[in-house]
């Protein structure tokens, strides 16, 4: 198997977007390398996971940050992914089964001077956590989510998972899955994230892009990284990290730019006239002016909601990768924020101990 190198997103990663979204968090007193957000923790996962690549492409973005280490937090639920927070030389917590986004949700609405990153698993975050997930993508807490999509369970070795494609054979399954898998970025933009991206474990210099666009981002980010579990589901993405069928089967998102793909960018990506579905077309003379233009920041969630449904589950055929959506609308922690602030403006500071001891309360005597 060999890697292969998709396109870069453009637009949204600039220094100057990244600053700004992390304009209240305290700065770094002196500059940070790699090393610096290395945790003295061994790393353990299998040989040959994807989660190594993702650990060492995080860890060598963070110094891009310029964030103190006592100012960033990584939280994650319970799976192979979950173990990120021990690999970090950061603050972190290792919570409990789906409930990371909750848990962030309370620490970013709350500590508004720290950066927020939850790692979680197609498993974790989708089935008992689904419910977490949603509300956080809904309200646009100022968080960045990782979810780590290998198709299967990793730690609980080899169930069927939440993404896992029907008729998919594992120890839980072994007559073949009957369920219909969850589409990740679907359920994303259906819930209104403001941020939706997909990136690859074993490609570098996207997956690092990916996070500078995740990070810049005011509001709820929400990164799915094809991570390949080598013990419980190998090759599940062979088709887009093999040089041989990636060109064909990757489509690249870039905002601005024609979606094209494929060898000398033959193919292209149309609107149907007829039912207003996504297709891919070859590229002719007389079709390439109705080639689509990616626009990542299009107020509507519809085309992004369509290339998300692009690709075939079972092939991975016409996969499209980079950022989805990108837009900008209010961060549930400012307007929380302005609420508490006007609330003191006019009522002045509550009196805890005044609500805990009011009328509606009773002593109890032997």
């Amino acid at each position: 198997m060999t890697d292969t190198t998709t396109a870069v997103p453009a637009g949204a990663g600039a220094v100057g977007d990244l600053q700004h979204a992390l304009r209240l968090i305290p700065k770094a007193p002196a500059k940070q390398s790699m090393r610096d957000f290395k945790s003295d923790q061994e790393v353990r996962w299998c040989p040959g996971c994807g989660d190594y690549a993702i650990l060492a492409a995080v860890q060598g973005f963070m110094p891009e940050l310029g964030l103190a280490k006592e100012n960033i937090v990584f939280i994650s639920g319970i799976g192979c992914s979950s173990r990120f927070p021990y690999y970090m030389n950061t603050y972190g917590m290792h919570s409990i089964h789906g409930r990371a986004p909750a848990i962030a949700t309370g620490l970013a609405t709350s500590r508004r001077d720290l950066s927020v990153w939850v790692v979680t698993g197609d498993g974790d975050a989708l089935s008992i956590g689904g419910n977490h997930l949603i509300h956080a993508l809904r309200r646009n807490v100022n968080l960045k989510i990782l979810l780590f999509n290998n198709r299967i369970y990793g730690l609980t070795k080899g169930q069927y998972s939440p993404t896992s494609e029907t008729g998919k054979i594992t120890k839980s399954t072994p007559m073949g899955s009957l369920d219909t898998p969850f589409n990740p970025l679907s359920l994303a933009l259906g819930a209104e994230a403001s941020f939706v991206a997909r990136t690859i474990d074993s490609d570098r210099k996207h997956l690092t892009e990916t996070l500078r666009q995740a990070a810049a981002h005011e509001g709820t980010a929400i990164v799915e990284i094809y991570q390949n579990c080598n013990i419980f589901n190998d090759g599940a993405f062979e088709p887009l990290k093999d040089r041989a069928t990636a060109t064909e089967a990757i489509i690249p998102l870039e905002h601005g730019s024609p979606i094209r793909f494929g060898a000398d960018l033959a193919k292209g990506v149309v609107r149907d006239r007829g039912t207003g579905d996504l297709a891919v077309v070859e590229v002719t003379p007389e079709n390439e002016a109705d080639i689509l233009v990616h626009d990542a920041r299009a107020e509507s969630p519809t085309t992004a909601f369509a290339l998300s449904r692009l690709a075939d589950p079972a092939t991975l055929h016409h996969t499209p990768v980079g950022v989805f959506r990108d837009v900008r609308r209010p961060v549930y922690d400012t307007l929380m924020s302005d609420q508490l602030d006007t609330a003191v403006e006019k009522q002045g500071k509550g009196d805890l101990s005044a609500l805990l001891h009011g009328n509606d309360t009773w002593t109890v005597v032997g």
